[in-house]
């Protein structure tokens, strides 16, 4: 799997002016530290921040520009940053740095802190002066070891440099920044059971209201950003609002750019800053290359595992929020995986299923029973051993588990893509249920009686 920020046969080279996120990677992959960091006008942005911004400037800027949390969800940044309260009284507060990425078929944040660590940490300098946070923790995904030294060196570099710690940049302002590595749950990507897991709780979603920026961490007022959201910050101080918002296409509602992708058995798989806007056909075709020989695109996911499938005629949709929601589903994480046309649906969905139910919480009953009753119904109907009915009992499941009716949005996006699945592939479902035997009075279990 590489990387790589160049257009089609390479003829769109990287620069400040157009790739904000992804400009000053290394050709050999290596991690830009420190002094080849600030060679690039790194902190150049904090700088300008601690010098010639107040809190609130910082907040509006960041809201006028349109930034929106990119780690899938998609809600206003300046807004959740409008959240935090404004009494100055309350002097203990904590901006929380989601890098849990456990979203199968993402690697995108993983890419920012191995190579680019030090672009996190000034987005969080900046954040954590605009929120009056004295205190920051990156939450890591356990699994990311080579993330974890990678951005404890810098930690390390940037306290060195006077850029963490005491009295920044002489502002009289204290930010401390903490590398915390979780245990590897996939639920830890849910705001509130990422704050209950670093407090050394078992990692369940809270109840909201009261939501974490009045009722936060250790009970203090609290801001949960993404890794690529953090990130999105230094170049949108430094260079402004409107030019922030000229990166994205024509009809985008989403501003600025962000890191796409395509996997699976297409000829280039990787990864690329891209402007919103751009249609999920120049992703596949012009950056991933296409399928490779001998391969046909069957359907394909927006932006990782949570997200529903959509065929091939859908590819000409914009890679924005509401471009892909135009054709009945979410981005996501806005790294997409193709689904070629050896691959069974039945087994794909299984093995999806499985992973759902394996890291629910088991806090709620529709999600704790509900998943696991669809993966045993999809065992069976992939050996050919499927009852009657069982295809409608998989989609009154998808109607129990939707949103808002579970604690959290675990579950809905569990069942996004079983649903969008049977209803694209419902012959392949068909497929594996046992013929009926004469006078089987098995009970066939219809949606009206579960409640679909």
């Amino acid at each position: 799997m590489t990387l790589t920020s160049f257009g089609p046969a390479n003829r769109i080279q990287r620069s400040a002016e157009t790739h904000p996120l992804t400009w000053r990677l290394r050709d050999d992959g290596e991690a830009v530290w420190l002094d080849e960091y600030q060679a690039k006008n790194g902190y150049a942005a904090a700088r300008k921040a601690f010098a010639d911004m107040a809190a609130d400037d910082i907040v509006q800027t960041v809201k006028d520009a349109g930034l929106k949390g990119r780690g899938g969800a998609g809600f206003p940044t300046g807004v959740k940053w409008g959240l935090m309260p404004k009494d100055e009284s309350i002097n203990i507060r904590y901006l929380l740095c989601n890098a849990d990425e456990m979203e199968p078929n993402t690697w995108k944040d993983r890419m920012l802190m191995e190579q680019l660590p030090h672009l996190l940490i000034e987005g969080m300098l900046i954040s954590a002066r605009a929120l009056k946070t004295y205190r920051g923790y990156i939450f890591l995904r356990g699994e990311y070891t080579t993330a974890a030294k990678h951005l404890n060196r810098a930690v390390e570099e940037a306290k060195a440099a006077g850029l963490l710690g005491k009295n920044i940049l002489g502002s009289g302002f204290d930010f401390e920044l903490f590398v915390h590595t979780g245990a590897g749950r996939y639920i830890c990507g849910e705001e509130t059971a990422l704050i209950n897991s670093l407090e050394g709780r078992r990692a369940n979603p809270r109840s909201k209201p009261p939501f974490p920026a009045a009722v936060g961490v250790w009970g203090k007022p609290t801001c949960v950003n993404n890794v690529e959201t953090l990130c999105n910050v230094p170049a949108i101080i430094a260079d402004g609002v409107d030019w922030y918002k000229s990166l994205a296409r024509d009809g985008s509602e989403d501003m600025g750019t962000k890191l796409m992708g395509f996997s699976g058995k297409v000829k280039n798989p990787g990864l690329w800053e891209l402007p919103f806007g751009v249609t999920a056909r120049e992703l596949f075709e012009d950056y991933a290359g296409g399928m490779r020989d001998g391969y046909k695109l069957k359907c394909w996911q927006p932006g990782g595992a949570g997200t529903g499938f959509l065929l091939p005629e859908h590819l000409d949709a914009q890679m924005y929020a509401g471009g892909i929601a135009k054709v009945g589903t979410r981005m996501g994480t806005g790294l997409a995986m193709a689904v070629d046309d050896s691959v069974n649906m039945v087994s794909l969905l299984r093995n999806m299923e499985q992973f759902f139910s394996r890291e629910s919480c088991g806090f709620c009953t529709p999600c704790r029973d509900g998943l696991p009753w669809s993966v045993k119904l999809l065992m069976a109907i992939e050996k050919g051993q499927g009852q009657p009915g069982d295809i409608e009992t998989l989609l009154g499941l998808v109607g129990f588990l939707g949103p808002g009716k579970t604690f959290c949005a675990h579950a809905p996006g569990a069942v996004e893509p079983l649903g969008s699945a049977i209803k694209y592939f419902r012959p392949e479902f068909e497929a594996g249920i046992a013929p009926t035997r004469a006078g089987d009075l098995n009970q066939v279990v219809t949606p009206t009686m579960v409640g679909a």
